[in-house]
């Protein structure tokens, strides 16, 4: 896991109505350096309004915009592009959409020079019905990139193994799924999700996909990851713009508990107060 260059744990107001310190926690994903631990998708918004509220709400960085669904060339007023150069965010590029090592490898190649940017999301699916990935063209598409010089975030099933490759190959972060894309599941094995991050402490790791709502948010935060992308489940919320800084509180909340470091669990009661001294001894 990287190295936490600066944190400051918030303290509640004192009785005269002092201001709690902030939480400052930077970490890196290539060679950019962020504050915030929530990365936001762009799609599937109701208008452009409720996206630039929500994305305001969340204080998120960095959000990912696909290739081959939007025209990266237009850079007219309302354009999303144009849109998220108005923002401080960075714009992260990936290649939702594609099916090969090669189409994806096109798509980023069309994205740096596009938005001259080495930052990819490489997304590689193997099937309509599950958008889970293909193993083996992903793992062809990254080392491809990687070799060209690209910051490869790379989406991922939840397969120790897997991650374990694509760390390997030079991934600036790899991002094992919750559950499928778009199904609001939540995590549905964090076993291997807790396996991942005890293997791999050298490289980022994002989880990506199948969030619901901000408990699944927490929880893997809690499980020590090192941040959190969103879509559906704030663009398909009843209120997107109130899901999106729930997400932001949740994201929050969890990696500091993960920084206090829970409590062992215990399978009997344990008392809480002192045995000595009780009345009536």
């Amino acid at each position: 896991m990287e190295q936490v260059k600066e944190v400051q744990i918030p303290v509640a107001p004192d009785s005269r109505g002092t201001d709690a310190k902030p939480f400052v926690d930077i970490w890196s994903i290539g060679s950019i350096e962020l504050r915030s631990r929530l990365l936001l998708g762009t799609s599937g918004y109701p208008n452009p309004a409720v996206m630039l509220e929500s994305l305001a709400a969340s204080e998120t960085q960095l959000v990912t915009v696909a290739i081959r669904r939007v025209d990266i060339r237009d850079r007219s007023d309302e354009s999303l592009l144009e849109l998220l150069s108005r923002l401080p965010v960075h714009v992260l590029p990936n290649t939702a959409g594609c099916y090969t090592a090669k189409e994806a490898v096109l798509v980023a190649e069309l994205a740096r020079e596009v938005l001259e940017t080495d930052l990819v999301k490489l997304e590689v699916i193997g099937d309509d019905e599950t958008l889970l990935p293909d193993v083996e063209q992903l793992l062809q598409a990254a080392k491809t990139l990687i070799d060209a010089g690209f910051e490869v975030l790379a989406y991922t099933n939840d397969d120790p193994i897997t991650c374990r490759k694509l760390a390997d190959l030079g991934c600036a972060a790899v991002m094992p799924l919750a559950s499928p894309i778009g199904s609001g599941m939540g995590l549905m094995n964090p076993y291997n999700l807790q396996l991942i991050r005890d293997i791999i402490s050298d490289t980022p790791l994002v989880v990506d996909a199948g969030i619901g709502t901000a408990s699944d948010a927490t929880l893997a935060m809690e499980l020590g990851y090192d941040g959190v992308l969103i879509n559906t489940a704030v663009t398909k919320a009843k209120h997107p713009v109130q899901m999106a800084a729930a997400m932001r509180n949740a994201v929050q909340a969890g990696r500091l508990a993960h920084l206090a470091g829970r409590i062992p669990r215990r399978f009997y009661a344990a008392a809480s107060s002192p045995m000595e001294g009780r009345v009536g001894q």
